[in-house]
Protein backbone atom coordinates (compact mmCIF):
# COMPACT_ATOMS: atom_id res chain seq x y z
CA UNK A 1 0.00 0.00 0.00
CA UNK A 2 1.44 3.14 -0.35
CA UNK A 3 0.62 6.48 1.23
CA UNK A 4 1.38 10.30 1.17
CA UNK A 5 0.81 12.93 3.58
CA UNK A 6 -0.87 15.50 3.10
CA UNK A 7 -3.07 18.36 4.83
CA UNK A 8 -6.51 18.28 6.30
CA UNK A 9 -8.53 20.54 5.13
CA UNK A 10 -11.93 18.96 6.27
CA UNK A 11 -11.96 15.91 8.59
CA UNK A 12 -13.74 12.12 7.87
CA UNK A 13 -12.02 8.92 6.73
CA UNK A 14 -13.45 7.50 3.15
CA UNK A 15 -12.81 4.40 0.84
CA UNK A 16 -13.65 4.47 -2.84
CA UNK A 17 -12.53 4.84 -6.58
CA UNK A 18 -10.39 7.58 -7.93
CA UNK A 19 -11.56 9.70 -10.36
CA UNK A 20 -8.42 11.64 -11.31
CA UNK A 21 -7.47 14.77 -13.95
CA UNK A 22 -5.02 17.17 -14.55
CA UNK A 23 -7.14 19.63 -15.61
CA UNK A 24 -8.31 22.38 -12.35
CA UNK A 25 -12.41 22.17 -11.76
CA UNK A 26 -14.74 24.89 -11.42
CA UNK A 27 -18.13 23.71 -10.17
CA UNK A 28 -19.46 26.67 -11.05
CA UNK A 29 -20.70 26.33 -14.86
CA UNK A 30 -18.35 23.44 -14.50
CA UNK A 31 -20.50 20.66 -13.01
CA UNK A 32 -24.25 20.15 -13.12
CA UNK A 33 -25.89 20.78 -10.10
CA UNK A 34 -28.37 18.36 -10.13
CA UNK A 35 -26.12 15.03 -11.49
CA UNK A 36 -22.72 15.77 -10.70
CA UNK A 37 -21.57 15.39 -14.02
CA UNK A 38 -18.38 17.73 -15.71
CA UNK A 39 -20.30 19.76 -18.06
CA UNK A 40 -17.33 21.92 -19.16
CA UNK A 41 -16.67 22.01 -22.40
CA UNK A 42 -13.12 20.58 -23.51
CA UNK A 43 -12.33 19.68 -19.47
CA UNK A 44 -10.73 16.42 -19.08
CA UNK A 45 -13.58 14.87 -17.53
CA UNK A 46 -16.30 16.37 -19.59
CA UNK A 47 -19.41 13.74 -19.35
CA UNK A 48 -18.57 11.75 -16.64
CA UNK A 49 -20.09 12.01 -12.83
CA UNK A 50 -18.21 12.79 -9.26
CA UNK A 51 -21.16 11.53 -7.33
CA UNK A 52 -19.46 8.61 -5.20
CA UNK A 53 -15.90 9.01 -6.36
CA UNK A 54 -12.81 10.10 -4.67
CA UNK A 55 -12.44 13.37 -6.94
CA UNK A 56 -8.72 13.97 -7.37
CA UNK A 57 -7.18 17.02 -9.04
CA UNK A 58 -5.02 20.30 -8.94
CA UNK A 59 -6.87 22.86 -7.64
CA UNK A 60 -10.25 24.53 -8.22
CA UNK A 61 -11.03 27.73 -10.30
CA UNK A 62 -13.33 30.18 -10.99
CA UNK A 63 -16.57 31.77 -8.50
CA UNK A 64 -16.89 31.49 -5.24
CA UNK A 65 -20.67 30.26 -6.18
CA UNK A 66 -18.87 27.18 -6.51
CA UNK A 67 -18.83 26.33 -2.94
CA UNK A 68 -22.85 26.37 -3.03
CA UNK A 69 -22.55 23.69 -5.88
CA UNK A 70 -20.87 21.38 -3.67
CA UNK A 71 -23.02 21.68 -1.03
CA UNK A 72 -26.32 21.11 -3.61
CA UNK A 73 -24.06 18.11 -4.98
CA UNK A 74 -24.60 17.00 -1.58
CA UNK A 75 -27.99 17.67 -0.63
CA UNK A 76 -28.87 15.95 -3.85
CA UNK A 77 -26.72 12.46 -2.98
CA UNK A 78 -24.23 13.34 -6.28
CA UNK A 79 -20.93 14.96 -4.33
CA UNK A 80 -17.45 13.12 -4.32
CA UNK A 81 -17.24 10.95 -1.33
CA UNK A 82 -14.04 12.79 -1.17
CA UNK A 83 -11.83 15.72 -2.58
CA UNK A 84 -7.78 15.23 -3.08
CA UNK A 85 -5.76 18.59 -4.22
CA UNK A 86 -2.48 19.60 -5.06
CA UNK A 87 -3.28 22.84 -3.29
CA UNK A 88 -6.93 23.44 -1.97
CA UNK A 89 -7.89 26.76 -3.09
CA UNK A 90 -11.03 29.01 -0.70
CA UNK A 91 -13.88 27.88 -3.11
CA UNK A 92 -13.22 24.56 -2.61
CA UNK A 93 -12.22 24.13 0.63
CA UNK A 94 -15.83 26.12 2.07
CA UNK A 95 -17.88 23.66 -0.28
CA UNK A 96 -16.27 20.79 1.69
CA UNK A 97 -16.46 22.34 4.60
CA UNK A 98 -20.52 23.49 4.21
CA UNK A 99 -21.15 19.84 3.12
CA UNK A 100 -18.44 17.68 5.26
CA UNK A 101 -16.97 16.63 2.14
CA UNK A 102 -13.83 14.90 3.66
CA UNK A 103 -10.77 16.99 1.66
CA UNK A 104 -6.89 16.78 2.04
CA UNK A 105 -4.55 19.30 0.13
CA UNK A 106 -0.91 19.03 -0.85
CA UNK A 107 -0.60 15.49 -2.45
CA UNK A 108 1.44 15.08 -5.60
CA UNK A 109 -2.11 14.38 -7.40
CA UNK A 110 0.31 12.30 -10.62
CA UNK A 111 0.58 8.96 -8.22
CA UNK A 112 -2.95 8.49 -8.00
CA UNK A 113 -4.66 6.85 -11.31
CA UNK A 114 -8.71 7.02 -11.98
CA UNK A 115 -10.01 3.49 -11.31
CA UNK A 116 -7.73 2.67 -7.95
CA UNK A 117 -9.34 1.97 -4.71
CA UNK A 118 -7.97 4.86 -2.36
CA UNK A 119 -8.50 5.46 0.82
CA UNK A 120 -8.69 8.88 2.27
CA UNK A 121 -8.19 9.85 5.88
CA UNK A 122 -8.90 13.65 6.42
CA UNK A 123 -8.35 13.33 9.69
CA UNK A 124 -4.60 12.71 9.52
CA UNK A 125 -4.09 13.92 6.27
CA UNK A 126 -3.24 10.78 4.94
CA UNK A 127 -4.58 9.23 1.25
CA UNK A 128 -3.59 5.42 0.87
CA UNK A 129 -3.49 3.80 -2.57
CA UNK A 130 -5.40 0.54 -1.24
CA UNK A 131 -5.39 -1.24 -4.84
CA UNK A 132 -4.30 -1.60 -8.24
CA UNK A 133 -8.03 -1.00 -9.69
CA UNK A 134 -11.33 -0.87 -7.45
CA UNK A 135 -12.57 -4.15 -9.29
CA UNK A 136 -9.31 -5.56 -8.74
CA UNK A 137 -7.49 -4.42 -5.45
CA UNK A 138 -3.98 -5.95 -4.50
Amino acid sequence: MTRFKGRRIFKGKIEGEALVTGDDISFFGGCDPETGEIVEKGHELEGKSIAGKILVFPTGKGSTVGSYVLYALKKVGKAPLAIVNESTDTVVAVGCIISEIPAVDQIEISNIQTGQKIEVDADNGIVSIKGKSYDHPD
